[in-house]
């Protein structure tokens, strides 16, 4: 099993490397590839040292599967490539995501859409592989009307030139700006680039991935995406109008009994999901599970998730071990 990882230098590629040791992907050969001016230096993977090469020799060494997280112009460039010539490439930007050809895929959903076929499978955006583990439960046992939700989004979302610029600006350091404010002590309701309706394409990501996902473009979704001086993870304040009455502890059953959730909601003892808590771990965290006494059928969720694992580096790891499980590649 030849598992390529195209972007493996960066934020994302060094985490889905440690993902995939910490899981044992069964891999036989490593095949780490990044950009020209990174080809030659050397990826340590479980003890082996492995050198990185570019995306051509990458295609010519046929790997079984290939982990992107490269963004989109390399996606939309190389993805086609790699297909042909038999690789699974599974794809972490945006590029592929809304291609009514290609499946939009979180494994605790809808992985069994997948196919011997599909030879290019998008992992959807972090913010909304978070926010659908909460609520696809909901919507098989409850149906839902509408979801509200607001995001605060970690600095990591962005990438490395973010970290860099927080890190400088709580060490009073001038240098490069990745977002047009400070970000330090600030909240930006600024994620990606605004579009002609006045959403960010960030927030339309939420409307529309959501509804490739669970495939109903009946629900309303309304979103407002923040970024906020945090590097744990993403969290999200999710209001959803369900179709049907129901007791809240069930509710809290349901998503405790539903796979990749931790429940975290105890008032009584300050029990509540939170970024800190959330980095470095592979699950989705929910808590303030309250009814909304403002409109029927409705509750109130915050939820939280390392945007790299989870959001990230572990779906798409996760798509591949289903690939394999099921002699789809």
């Amino acid at each position: 099993m030849k598992i390529a990882v195209v972007g493996a230098t960066g934020m994302v590629g060094e985490v889905m490397l440690r993902v995939l040791a910490e899981r044992s992907f069964p891999l036989t050969t490593l095949i780490p590839v990044a950009s020209e001016r990174s080809v030659g230096k050397k990826i340590d993977y479980k003890g082996d040292s492995f050198e990185v090469v570019g995306l051509s020799t990458a295609v010519s060494m046929r790997p079984d599967i290939a982990l992107f997280s490269a963004g989109g112009d390399t996606s939309m460039e190389w993805a086609p490539k790699f297909a042909e010539v038999g690789t699974v490439v599974i794809d972490n930007s945006s590029a592929w995501r809304m291609d009514p050809t290609k499946k939009l895929i979180i494994p605790e959903i809808n992985a069994n859409l997948l196919t011997a076929e599909d030879k290019i499978i998008a992992n959807p955006n972090c913010s909304t592989i978070q926010m659908l583990m909460a609520l696809s439960p909901l919507k098989d046992t409850y149906g839902i009307n509408r979801i509200v939700v607001s995001t605060y989004q970690s600095i990591t979302g962005t990438g490395v030139k973010a970290v860099t610029q927080l890190n400088n600006e709580y060490n009073d350091i001038e240098g490069e700006m990745a977002y047009p404010y400070p970000i330090h002590r600030n909240a930006l309701p600024h994620c990606d680039v605004f579009m002609e309706n006045g959403y960010t394409k960030e927030e339309m990501k939420l409307v529309n991935e959501t509804h490739k996902i669970l495939g109903d473009d009946s629900i309303g979704v309304t979103a407002t995406a923040i970024r906020i001086p945090v590097v744990g993870g993403h969290s999200e304040s999710i209001n959803v109008q369900l179709k049907k009455e129901f007791v809240l502890e069930d509710i809290r059953k349901l998503l405790h009994e539903s796979p990749g959730i931790v429940i975290q909601d105890n008032p009584d003892t300050n029990s509540y999901p939170m970024p800190i808590y959330a980095e470095g771990k592979n699950d989705v965290f929910i808590g303030r599970i309250r009814e909304d006494f403002s409109q029927e059928h409705t509750i109130n969720l915050w939820v939280v998730s390392d945007n790299l694992r989870k959001g990230a580096a572990t779906n798409t790891i996760q798509i591949a071990e289903y690939l394999i499980e099921n002699d789809l590649v």
